[in-house]
């Protein structure tokens, strides 16, 4: 197959949405229509001891939550699908923020009951920023929630698109009958067992006939004809372009769970999901027809298998093919490096490749040379806009709880940090270590982590930080530098790659701080080149 042809069939995207919305049993419905598992998984299920393929740490098992991002690839007619199955909760944000530079679009996962919610909002609102095309899936309606044309306002409204339905459920809840396919012209009933793969599908390309008050009831007739000559009437009709170029958004209507409404929402996707798209770098913007390599690191995984203490650096590959045993070009160390094993993925099982194309995700194994935002190429001295690191929320010290155990808590902190899960700060004073974290529950999973994977035990300690300020002391007067590291000698830290950083105590120590110091700058994230 020719390079531009196997560019043109690839879709790489992510799911996102609030905590429960019923992201990662979409993902598990997907790779069923995939034929790449033979039976979906319960995410929280006592009864089913298998879990959902792309939740494979232990501690997402235990919880039911999806905790870190998961990448799984499968084929579905002939076209090569790499899904990004992404944490919900807002603990877990930063790495779905890194991961939304790594897709070509998005599906937005949204619970028919609870309507759009505060998380979904953050990860619309970055989406859009970026102009990345959105499609929504409306899910669970086999359980009573709002009204079809509410939820539709409401996704207008709150989240700022403009929508297009391209199915409309008939019932909800209890009177659930089924979904209009408006893309195929077609009714799909809906019987309720999730172990049918396919539901019946009935070809209805004219809704004034008799069959369809056959197949539904009259008055379910009646009421889905009003409802679609009310949705041609308020809605425009689908644009692909005005799609992909991030202006307008398809919605489907479905319940995972019971794997209905899936097929319809995958079988639109592979025809109208953009293909990989250009990346803008800092030196110019990469096609991904390009011939030469580009790619770069959005995400670093430790212990994937904690057998052998491996570790990940995602790479997701912008132009040209990575090829198996090529040295490509490390830009920021000036230095080629060759992977004798790179991997693609199934969530956590891998496969070597010897060739990946753009839209592709490949996994290389990483001594430490990587870290998040990195780009390797060819051999062009590029630089892909990085994926800063975002002032964190939360501050603790973190103390070693087995002092015969310190070499692997070192390594274990170092390795996670890496990883991007928190920042870890070193004081200038005494050299303690304080962890910084986006939301509270990150210090569970960096506890359990540190205890299942590396052997280490630690314990923390309050911290009372208001905000982790990055210092930019050029331009700054010399004298004036000099004096504030004085001053605030005991709020000063570094982080990982030597950075200052100042612990502010609350938002008027640091108001007071920058009016005292007007030629020394702060920076709310760690990227200020």
């Amino acid at each position: 197959m020719k390079f531009t042809d196997e560019i043109r069939r690839r879709r790489t995207f992510g799911i996102i949405s609030h905590p429960d919305a019923g992201k990662t049993t979409l993902t598990e419905k997907l790779l069923l229509f995939g034929g790449a598992i033979q039976e979906a998984g319960a995410v929280k299920s006592n009864k089913i001891k298998k879990g959902a393929t792309s939740d494979f740490m232990e501690i997402e098992r235990q919880r039911g939550i999806s905790v870190a991002t998961s990448v799984l690839a499968f084929e579905y007619q002939g076209t090569k699908i790499n899904i990004l199955d992404t944490p919900g909760h807002k603990d877990f944000a930063e790495d779905t923020f890194r991961t939304l530079t790594a897709v070509d679009s998005v599906i937005v996962v949204i619970d028919v009951a609870k309507g759009v919610e505060e998380q979904t909002e953050k990860l619309v609102s970055v989406c859009r920023m970026r102009n990345i095309p959105m499609i929504v899936f409306i899910n669970k309606l086999d359980r009573e929630g709002k009204d079809a044309f509410e939820l539709l306002d409401e996704i207008e409204q709150k989240l700022g698109l403009k929508v297009v339905p391209l199915s409309f459920p008939i019932g909800m809840g209890y009177d659930f009958k089924g979904i209009y396919n408006i893309w195929e012209k077609n009714i799909n009933l809906f019987s309720g067992d999730s172990r049918k793969n396919i539901e019946e599908t009935i070809e209805i390309s004219d809704l004034s006939s008799q069959q369809l008050n056959e197949t539904i009831g009259d008055s379910a007739a009646d009421t889905l004809r009003e409802e679609l000559e009310l949705v041609e009437g308020i809605y425009p009709d689908f644009d692909n372009q005005a799609y992909k170029e991030g202006k307008l958004q398809p919605v489907f209507f479905g319940s995972a769970l019971n794997n209905f409404g899936v097929r319809e929402l995958l079988d639109c996707f592979i025809q109208i999901a953009p293909t990989p798209r250009p990346k803008e770098s800092e030196e110019r913007l990469v096609e991904p027809t390009e011939k030469d390599f580009t790619g770069f690191v959005f995400k670093i995984h430790a212990n994937m298998d904690p057998k052998h203490r491996d570790r990940l650096a995602f790479i997701k590959i912008v132009s040209g093919t990575f090829e198996r045993n090529v040295p490509y070009l490390h830009t920021r160390h000036k230095k080629k490096f060759k992977f004798s094993s790179p991997n693609a993925f199934f969530a956590e099982k891998k496969e070597i490749v010897d060739i990946s194309y753009p839209g592709d995700i490949v996994g290389l194994h990483d001594t430490g040379n990587f870290k998040i935002g990195d780009t390797l190429t060819t051999g062009e001295l590029l630089h892909y806009r990085g994926i800063p690191s975002f002032s964190p929320e939360h501050f603790r010290y973190i103390n070693n709880a087995d002092p015969m155990k310190s070499k692997q808590l070192a390594k274990g902190i170092d390795q996670l940090m890496d990883e991007g899960v928190a920042q870890l700060f070193t004081l200038e004073l005494n050299g303690r270590k304080v962890i910084g974290t986006v939301g509270a529950l990150q210090y569970e999973v960096i506890q359990y982590r540190l205890e299942h994977e590396y052997g280490a035990k630690c314990s923390y300690e309050n911290l009372n930080v208001h905000k982790a300020c990055w210092v930019d002391p050029r331009g700054s007067d010399e004298q004036e530098f000099a004096d504030f590291k004085r001053v605030k000698n005991k709020f000063l830290a570094t982080d990982k790659r030597g950075q200052l950083v100042f612990l502010a105590d609350s938002s008027f120590s640091l108001q007071m701080t920058q009016q005292k110091y007007p030629t020394v700058k702060f920076h709310f994230t760690s990227e200020f080149e």
